[in-house]
């Protein structure tokens, strides 16, 4: 489903992606928090172009909220129970606050590809929402893969990742692809069946004054 309802009980909380919410019960309060710390967030303020907080919304007395990705795909709940989870940086939604979220960089390559440049560390036992641009598809690794950086949308962190290009400077720069991420190890990836980046380009013929 493309959104998320959530009940809240009296005194719980709840954390979202800001500007996730699409409508609440009036009983809801809510507060800014800043995401990974200070010096994180400023980070992905400054270089990855991300939101510096979160909205910490409280019920008080009891409630509901509706939350909406700001792209059209699926919405995904992933329980945190079995270790820390990694995230592409636009592909978080929303978690309760035992689950705890750090920006890592992910390096110049990752920061000039035109993604993001950091990716989001979610850790700690709770309920994890992420969001992904069209369908969602699990991928059991068990060796390596190559995945474009646009399709990546979460990863077990045992497995290992490079950020590189594809091939050399000019299959790089002609073929169309740009970066990649090659993962290697064994555990589960989570990929999106469509980007951003590639949508646009799409539509920009169609958008000319």
């Amino acid at each position: 489903y493309g959104e998320v309802t959530c009940a809240l009980e009296p005194g719980e909380k709840f954390l979202t992606e800001s500007g996730a919410m699409s409508r609440m019960s009036r009983s809801m309060d809510l507060k800014g928090r800043m995401m990974g710390g200070i010096f994180s967030a400023l980070g992905r303020k400054i270089f990855g172009g991300e939101s510096l907080f979160v909205g910490d919304y409280s019920a008080p007395d009891g409630g509901w909220i509706s939350l909406s990705p700001g792209v059209p795909g699926s919405v995904t709940h992933h329980h945190m129970d079995a270790g820390p989870l990694i995230m592409t940086a636009g592909s978080f939604l929303a978690c309760s606050p035992d689950v705890t979220l750090r920006t890592r960089f992910g390096g110049w390559r990752y920061l000039f590809g035109g993604e993001g440049g950091f990716f989001i560390e979610a850790t700690g036992m709770g309920d994890l929402f992420y969001n992904t641009y069209g369908a969602l598809v699990e991928k059991e690794v068990n060796g390596t893969i190559t995945v474009d950086t646009g399709h990546v949308v979460a990863w077990d962190p045992n497995l290992a990742y490079t950020v590189t290009g594809m091939g050399g400077l000019k299959q790089t720069l002609f073929s169309g692809e740009g970066l990649v991420l090659k993962f290697s190890g064994r555990g589960k990836l989570w990929l999106q069946t469509r980007t951003l980046r590639e949508s646009a380009s799409w539509l920009s013929p169609f958008c000319s004054a």
